[in-house]
This record gives structure tokens, C-alpha cells and sequence, in this order.
């Protein structure tokens, strides 16, 4: 199958991502899992946690493969692992078959897809990889403002486990077929080769893991996801139990934190590209300390407030996943970034392991809001601290 149009790459890419980036939306299932299987905070946040977990370190993998097999092939089976992965989620007789089902079988399939629209629409698109490589990564942090209120009116109408059937099929069905209409450029394009960093050479993954900026930009790469995804996962909780918010009302504001999350991506990148990746942290961390201070002052009503802060929260997760990739372009050079940001993108995993379960941990100790936010503003002081200490070169 032959699309005319390289751009139609652009738009399937969007709507692929969009299917996997239904994992967003986990707050939405996450008070009827507990409710189902009469589990707490940190038990329900283990299917979404280990989700992300495996969505990072299979993409360690299999960015290995990308090249190796056609982008139909890539996209096929990791299409069928999620959409097996959901529906089988639907037959989870307990909190850790979900997160079997949930966690890993859906995690693999996305990771195994995730970077293969990212490859294609660059190849096709060589003088314009920062554009098309961030309007097909707004796919991913948009998805929560469709899926939400979706997998909101799926659980209300048919119960959370027939909702995970219903979603599985369609991600069976839709990610497989549309990935018979992308293909590479028959011949590869003559890329303009430039020296994004400044530096006399790229670094190989061996040598970037012993620079000094390495283990900084992955710590803060850690905190920076570990922020976002921590609030993720409980924002619509959170609206419920601390702002008040109805039941059917949350998810819409999920809804439009997911635009925020979208405008992240490709906003951070160009800010990074125009004030240092330095600059850029440092504004980051920031932003979210002021919000983690704000929702401190928050109750029941505050809506203002949980607006303003956790449009915020979305916006810098998205903005790490831009400050990130650009980040090690910047640091490391072009010729290894593949392999390079395969190794940096991990501290995303780590980062899903560490803010759901300790966040997790810190509500079922103090059944309390507030602690959760003392925890997000103690890891900005130290992602303040760390992005400073970080050389201009590595």
C-alpha cells in the first residue's frame, strides 16, 4: 500500500501513537481496579507503573530491530501485543494478572512500536525532523483528551473489565492495519549532516556513560518523569478526593491536561534549542515546584488551582520528553543518538517505578494529599540543584 503524500506519514504516526498513548489515561481505570479488586494506591498503581516500566526497556531493545525489520512488521506485532494485552486485562482475576496483562504484555507492544513512526517520518522528512518527529510524539500526550472521557464512558457502560475488551480489540484492529500504509523512502535521503553540539565528534554510547553530564541529565531525567507520572496517574483522583470534583466531571479536566502534556513536547524542544538545555531544567523545575506549593493551599472547590497547577504537571512531563532527546543531541552529537537516547530514555522506566510505587507508599501511609506534594517539591530542590551543577559540554 503506497500513501502519495509523505505527510499522511505525519497524520498515521499521530493517530497511532494516540492508541498507545491510551496508558495516560490509567487514573480514569484506577478507582475501579481498586474498587474491583479491593486494593489500595500503591496495588493500583502497579499495572500503570509497570506499563511504563516495560514501554522504556523494550524500546532499549528494540530500537535495535528497527532497522532490521520492514515498519509494518515492527508495528504489527507490537500492535497485536497491546491489543492482546488490554483484552486480556479484561479476564485479570486479581491486581497482579492485571498488571501481568496490563503491565508487560501492553508495555512490550508499546515499547516495540514507539519508536518506529519516529524512524519513519525523520527518513521521510530529513530537513525537518524536529517538526515532524514532535507533531507525531503530540499523538502520544494528546491521547488522554480522546481516551479519557472514552474509557470513562466504556467503564460506566459496560465495568472496567469489559472496557479493557472493548479498547483491546480496537487497538488489535486499528494500529496492525494502519501500519500497512507506512513505509520507508524507497532511497534513503541525502541528510544534511551537521554538528548539532559544537563538539569536534559525536560520542559513542561507551564514552557518553562516562561524561559527567550523563549521570546528571539522567538523574534529572529520572526526577522529571518520576513528577510527572506521579501525577498522572493521580490526577483524577485527586480531583475527586481533595478538589471535589464529580465523577463525571474529572475526567473532561484529564481531558485537557493531556493538551498541555501535547504543547510540552513541542514547545520545551524549541525553548531548549533557544535558551540551554540548562535554562531549560532549571525553568522546568521551577514551574513545577510553584505548582507543588500551590496545590499545598488547595481543598475542596480549589478548582482554580488544580487547573492552573496540574496543567502545569502535564505541560513538564511532555517537556521532559522533549528536554530529554534534545538534551542528548545537544551533549552527544547525531552520528550514535539512536543508540545514545536508547540508554537515556531508561531513566524513564526508573522514573515510572520509583514516583507511582513511593507515591503510592507515601498516600496509604498518611492518607493525605499534601504528602505528595512535599514529595514532588523535595525532588525539584534536587533537580534544581543537579541541572546547575551540569557542565556546558560533556
Amino acid at each position: 500500500m503506497r500513501v502519495s503524500n509523505p505527510w499522511m506519514y505525519v497524520l498515521l504516526g499521530i493517530v497511532i501513537m494516540m492508541c498507545l498513548g491510551t496508558v495516560y489515561s490509567w487514573s480514569i481505570f484506577r478507582s475501579a481496579v481498586e474498587t474491583l479488586y479491593g486494593v489500595g494506591a500503591v496495588q493500583s498503581g502497579m499495572p500503570y507503573m509497570f506499563s511504563l516500566a516495560f514501554y522504556a526497556f523494550s524500546m532499549l531493545v528494540s530500537g535495535k530491530y528497527i532497522d532490521r525489520f520492514s515498519p509494518k512488521q515492527m508495528m504489527s506485532v507490537g500492535g497485536l501485543l497491546v491489543g492482546i494485552g488490554w483484552f486480556a486485562s479484561g479476564y485479570a482475576e486479581n491486581i497482579y494478572i492485571l498488571t501481568l496483562t496490563y503491565g508487560a504484555i501492553v508495555g512490550i507492544g508499546v515499547g516495540i512500536i514507539y519508536g518506529v513512526p519516529i524512524s519513519v517520518v525523520a527518513k521521510w522528512f530529513p530537513s525537518r525532523k524536529g517538526l515532524v518527529v514532535g507533531l507525531v510524539l503530540t499523538g502520544f500526550g494528546l491521547s488522554p483528551f480522546i481516551t479519557a472521557p472514552a474509557a470513562k464512558a466504556l467503564i460506566e457502560g459496560f465495568g472496567v473489565l469489559d472496557a479493557f475488551k472493548i479498547l483491546g480489540l480496537l487497538f488489535a484492529i486499528i494500529i496492525p492495519v494502519l501500519s500497512r500504509f507506512v513505509r520507508l523512502p524507497d532511497h534513503k535521503s541525502d541528510e544534511v549532516k551537521f554538528n548539532i553540539s559544537g563538539n569536534s565528534r559525536s560520542l559513542s554510547t561507551q564514552e557518553m556513560v562516562k561524561t559527567k553530564s550523563f549521570k546528571s541529565l539522567y538523574i534529572c531525567f529520572i526526577l522529571g518523569t518520576m513528577i510527572g507520572l506521579t501525577i498522572i496517574g493521580m490526577t483524577n483522583t485527586i480531583g475527586v478526593d481533595l478538589i471535589g470534583l464529580s465523577a463525571i466531571t474529572a475526567p473532561l479536566f484529564v481531558s485537557v491536561f493531556a493538551v498541555f502534556n501535547g504543547i510540552g513536547r513541542p514547545l520545551f524542544g524549541w525553548l531548549t534549542d533557544k535558551l540551554s538545555y540548562k535554562k531549560i531544567m532549571l525553568l522546568s523545575f521551577c514551574s513545577i515546584l510553584t505548582s507543588g506549593i500551590l496545590m499545598l493551599f488547595a481543598h475542596e472547590g480549589s478548582v482554580i488551582i488544580y487547573v492552573i497547577s496540574f496543567s502545569i504537571f502535564w505541560m513538564n512531563l511532555g517537556g521532559w520528553l522533549a528536554i530529554a532527546p534534545t538534551s542528548t543531541l545537544l551533549l552527544y552529537g547525531n552520528n550514535n543518538y539512536s543508540q545514545n537516547y536508547g540508554v537515556v530514555f531508561t531513566a524513564y522506566g526508573i522514573g515510572a517505578i520509583a514516583g507511582v510505587y513511593v507515591s503510592g507508599l507515601l498516600f496509604d501511609y498518611f492518607k493525605n494529599h499534601d504528602v505528595i506534594f512535599y514529595f514532588i517539591i523535595g525532588l525539584c530542590l534536587i533537580g534544581i540543584i543537579l541541572s546547575q551543577s551540569m557542565p556546558k559540554r560533556q
